[in-house]
């Protein structure tokens, strides 16, 4: 019996690293049908809102904006950012000084878990750890940084029921997501940490600081020419 559910689990697992496998290759060049965060919105009610764009389709300011606020190490980092993953490691999150945008989680760990996997907290976070290394590394070697943010702009939820850079654009400026000022990409940006709660419009007192602070970030990166190299 013993052997015969040990043979039926390595035929599982095979064929679920196989087809994952070929769902990453098949996302380098095709954007995923549909996420997990995703379908929760449409059975929780909130609706989905979602229209992908292609690079060319994202202004720079976006890009600028995403790295600023969420993993200004993304052109540099080979997926993680382990001085900030030890240091959260080190942080009580019940203390109220921790400096903003210094989250352990890079643009790379956040795609592979908004792509592949699940959202949560708790126990399922750290079922998701795993998966989301093997993830970020095989998008990071398969992908490139251009592709990883150019999916990441396209799938995390930035309002209720909203996802994506376009459908953002159009439903709080009423623009495509090419004509963004760099106030509106750091608007915009500022909601991610909790795009439900930290609304964009009525503009929230969240996303009203942090998006300065974003701005302030913008104008410090942007002459890096890694940076320059990454948004164009």
């Amino acid at each position: 019996m013993l052997k015969k559910i040990w043979h039926y689990t390595k035929r599982v697992v095979l064929i679920a690293f196989v087809s994952s496998f070929v769902y990453l290759l098949i996302c380098k060049w095709a954007m995923p049908p549909i996420t997990l965060t995703q379908l929760g919105s449409v059975i929780e009610g909130d609706g989905l809102k979602r229209d992908y764009v292609s690079w060319d389709e994202i202004s720079p300011n976006v890009k600028l904006a995403a790295m600023a606020g969420e993993d200004q190490l993304f052109p540099d980092h080979s997926g993680f950012d382990w001085a900030s993953i030890e240091k959260s490691l080190k942080t009580d999150p019940k203390k109220k000084n921790k400096i903003a945008g210094a989250g352990a989680s890079t643009i790379s760990q956040q795609t592979s878990k908004n792509v592949f996997l699940w959202q949560g907290e708790g126990i399922t976070r750290y079922i998701r750890k795993v998966p989301e290394f093997y993830f970020t590394k095989l998008t990071e070697w398969i992908w490139g940084k251009q592709r990883i943010l150019e999916v990441y702009l396209n799938v995390i939820e930035m309002g209720k029921g909203i996802y994506g850079i376009e459908a953002a654009s159009q439903q709080y400026f009423h623009k495509p997501a090419k004509k963004l000022s760099r106030m509106e990409a750091a608007q915009i940006i500022a909601c991610l940490p909790n795009p439900a709660v930290y609304t964009v419009k009525p503009q929230s007192s969240h996303v009203a600081s942090r998006s300065q602070w974003i701005l302030r970030q913008m104008s410090n990166l942007e002459g890096d020419p890694d940076v320059q190299a990454l948004i164009k």
